[in-house]
């Protein structure tokens, strides 16, 4: 049993880093093997439009054509038994890196019928973790429940099962004194990251445990 999370922030121990942790942590309590890649320590480009991926009888049919520090990732995805992402929200939507990475992750198993159809050989389970500055309530007036949504639904065309962690109002400076913020208060976010924070990681450490307690998503 293989549980693979890909961290989608530049930082290796904060805020998406830390659940993603907590999510491998709970896949290797149950016995799974568990690799965490961090994205930003690689060197990629997002989809160039080739469509190697789609051309019928070619030679990269449903897998991207593209070589780079991300082929070997696709391959080990393709071969584990789940996939746990995880991004920060920066400006309304998911960092740059990771926006990169879903194209050539998605892309090359869709297929353009009606109704849509995966070329991915199983199903598994896949989660998605997402972690962001605004509040709960900001975050839905901006509209983020859709971005979510939609993430989710290729997920689960592609890969048969797609869930979701939202953590909001994360706690985003480590001295929020050093930096121009006036807008946050310094001392509720710390008290946020304290109290809320690891209620958040344990929901993380929870989703690695079901992923790992079930082998293969039945659907």
């Amino acid at each position: 049993m293989k549980v693979l999370a890909v961290n989608g922030s530049p930082r290796k121990k904060w805020n998406t880093a830390m659940m993603l942790e907590k999510a491998i942590e709970g896949a290797a309590a149950q016995g799974a093997s568990t690799e965490l890649i961090h994205l930003y320590d690689l060197e990629f480009k997002g989809c160039i439009s080739c469509f190697a991926c789609k051309k019928r009888n070619g030679k990269s049919y449903g897998k991207c054509a593209v070589k780079d520090n991300l082929t070997p990732v696709y391959a080990q995805i393709k071969e584990a038994d789940a996939i746990i992402l995880g991004s920060p929200i920066y400006f309304g939507n998911t960092a740059g890196q990771f926006r990169s990475f879903m194209e050539r992750l998605l892309f090359p198993y869709y297929v353009y019928t009606t109704p849509r159809q995966t070329l991915f050989p199983r199903k598994i389970r896949t989660g998605l973790i997402y972690t962001m500055n605004a509040p709960e309530e900001l975050a839905q007036n901006l509209g983020y429940d859709r971005l979510f949504g939609a993430i989710e639904n290729y997920m689960r065309v592609i890969f048969g099962h797609a869930e979701s962690i939202m953590s909001y109002d994360t706690y985003q400076f480590k001295d929020y004194s050093e930096v121009v913020s006036d807008g946050f208060d310094g001392a509720q976010k710390k008290k946020r990251r304290q109290e809320v924070f690891p209620k958040d990681c344990q929901k993380a450490y929870d989703m690695g445990v079901r992923f790992a307690k079930e082998p293969a998503y039945k659907g």
